[in-house]
């Protein structure tokens, strides 16, 4: 009787104890940033697409997103980046669930997106290509060749900004084959499921060299007479403002300076791929 009344009594006492804690808990919650700071480390997603970000075939996380963040979370105390793999499409929503604290992987920044998520500004500028079969047959240039040839199929990966691209050029969804990543729209070029597939040209560039039977159109900037020179970012949570804001002061006096050039040339990119827009032209559609 007197154990049993003493338990009852402590359980009363540390759920009096749990209610008080939960009633001032939100005051003293930490943040992003501070758990990053005291865990040593922050979860990044990443969609696998070289060189935006990837893995090595050692697991190393890489690329030109993941290294400017690993670079910038250094600056502001987080020493260790752990990389997420998930499907380009599913990054946003991830980020929005808690799946980890930031996207690295070279997302454009568009009007639709900073309606999700909070952007960066952005670390690079750059236009588009396809990826075709080697020699391109069937002569493809551009969506506009697409959207000419109804009997064209074009390849685009899921979340992508490619997609809207054919749409603005006139290309009907009977005419895209979508697909999840990179390594999809290789294959679909190669088996002829797809006569063409559109990403970025540095993207492209590096599929056309890592494989077989395929190649690079010439680049090219504009799309249904509008510049599709993209801008890519960070993402972050909106409500992660502290961490958004500590990141973005360092990213500021980073790009553009020889630590950055230096950092982002073996990916491709460099001087002629700084960005010339800032966040709030591109959230805004200017």
């Amino acid at each position: 009787m007197t154990s049993s009344a003493i338990s009852r009594r402590t359980l009363m006492g540390l759920t009096a104890g749990l209610v008080t804690l939960a009633g001032i808990g939100p005051a003293f919650a930490e943040t992003t940033l501070e758990r990053a700071r005291r865990e040593g480390f922050i979860r990044v997603g990443f969609a696998n697409e070289a060189p935006y970000g990837f893995a090595t075939p050692d697991g190393k996380l890489t690329g030109e997103s993941p290294e400017v963040v690993k670079a910038i979370l250094a600056k502001i105390g987080i020493p260790q980046v752990d990389g997420v793999l998930t499907e380009f499409g599913s990054l946003i929503p991830g980020l929005q669930a808690g799946r980890f604290d930031l996207i690295a992987a070279g997302m454009f920044i568009t009007p639709k997106r900073c309606k999700q998520v909070q952007f960066s500004e952005p670390t690079y500028g750059i236009g588009q290509a396809f990826l075709v079969t080697k020699g391109n047959p069937k002569g493809i240039k551009d969506y506009g060749t697409i959207a000419s040839n109804k009997a064209l199929k074009l390849a685009v990966m899921a979340g992508a900004v490619e997609a809207g691209y054919a749409k603005d050029s006139g290309i009907p969804e009977s005419q895209l084959v979508i697909l999840p990543d990179q390594s999809s729209l290789v294959k679909a070029v190669q088996a002829g499921r797809a006569d063409a597939a559109a990403l970025t040209a540095l993207s492209i560039a590096d599929m056309a060299s890592k494989n077989d039977g395929v190649e690079s159109t010439p680049p090219f900037g504009t799309v249904a007479g509008k510049s599709v020179v993209g801008h890519g970012g960070i993402a972050f949570r909106k409500e992660d403002t502290d961490l958004y804001e500590a990141f973005n002061a360092e990213l500021k006096k980073f790009i553009g300076s020889p630590e950055h050039i230096a950092l982002v040339t073996p990916f491709g990119f460099g001087k002629n791929f700084l960005p010339t827009l800032t966040t709030a032209e591109l959230c805004s559609g200017e």
